[in-house]
């Protein structure tokens, strides 16, 4: 259930991402920044994977939390950081008009 929430959240963020992309530069801008969300999740859910490997048993904390959602748990937090300070310029308000 973790798991799947951390997916729908992932796959929310691309959307969000690639509709602001396209609509502030070009359709072409959106695909390549899901394509980099894609490769980033991709890699580093691999790499998560073998740091959880070496740190806990395949059943991990019990039946809703084993290894691969602490992986992907990791992972998200990872990207939360990363997403943060690369994405800053794009929610923020600094170039609305004042009314």
């Amino acid at each position: 259930m973790i798991t799947a929430i951390l997916f729908t959240a992932h796959f929310i963020f691309a959307l969000i991402i690639f509709t602001k992309k396209w609509q502030e530069e070009s359709l072409s801008a959106g695909f390549i920044n899901v394509g980099l969300i894609g490769i980033l999740f991709s890699v580093g859910w691999t790499i998560t994977g073998l740091i959880s490997q070496l740190i806990m048993e395949p059943k991990g904390f019990g039946i809703f939390f084993d290894r691969d959602t602490f992986s992907i748990s990791l992972l998200t937090i990872g990207e939360i950081f990363f997403y943060k300070m690369y994405y800053k310029d794009t929610f923020t308000e600094v170039d609305k008009e004042k009314q």
